[in-house]
């Protein structure tokens, strides 16, 4: 079954691009504009976070399809778990741009994550695969369980050398997250072929208006 079988439509959880290149940076990023406009949400309720989780590898298809199916009996915890997901990812936004920005995350934050990363390594076990062990997760039918990936992956990134390499784009109004993997590492865009060339298409209209005024006012 396809990914888009588990909507009637579409959904913008759907065609968000993953260009983190961490778990827990391409989740800050399903909102565009933290704190400053123009936005763009990417989740809209608990079904748009099932979606977005199957997308960047956390649920395959039919454990997606089941908690979907258990949300639609359980609202109520479905909502509160979408709430605690949006305040997850605006956690996560909050440390990493500080780091980004060679700044300290504020304690407060950082409690929060230690908080939530000990919840969910409550939930994990190491078992046994054929190839020899593996990092696995306990209740299944847990509507939070995607939740305990980003979390962990967010503490992982925080204390690995990886978190010097921490960007937040360049662009005008991108606040998106990246890992910068290039070779010289001075990569400034989330996407080249995005943020990239539009930047460099608003710095050339800049340009030409500049020299535009600087002719009329020489007339």
């Amino acid at each position: 079954m396809k990914l888009g079988q588990l909507g009637e439509l579409k959904s913008e959880a759907e065609k968000h691009h993953l260009v983190g290149k961490a778990l827990c940076l391409d989740f800050a990023n399903t909102l565009y504009g933290h704190g400053k406009a123009p936005v763009h949400e990417y989740l809209f309720d608990y079904r748009d976070l099932v979606v977005w989780s199957h997308k960047a590898g956390i649920l395959e298809v039919r454990a997606a399809e089941r908690l979907i199916r258990i949300a639609g009996r359980r609202p109520s915890e479905a909502l509160s778990v979408f709430h605690r997901a949006i305040a997850l990812r605006e956690l996560i936004f909050r440390i990493f741009s500080a780091i980004a920005h060679d700044a300290s995350p504020k304690p407060t934050d950082l409690a929060a994550l230690n908080t939530a990363r000990s919840e969910a390594l409550r939930h994990s076990h190491i078992d046994r695969t054929t190839k020899g062990f593996a990092i696995d997760w306990d209740e299944k039918a847990a509507l939070d369980r995607m939740l305990w990936r980003i979390a962990v992956s967010a503490g992982e990134l925080l204390v690995s050398e990886n978190r010097r390499r921490v960007r937040e784009c360049a662009g005008h109004t991108c606040d998106w997250l990246f890992l910068d993997t290039s070779r010289n590492h001075l990569r400034r865009w989330c996407s080249m072929r995005e943020c990239g060339n539009r930047e460099k298409s608003r710095r050339f209209l800049e340009r030409r208006r500049k020299r535009t005024t600087r002719l009329h006012h020489r007339q």
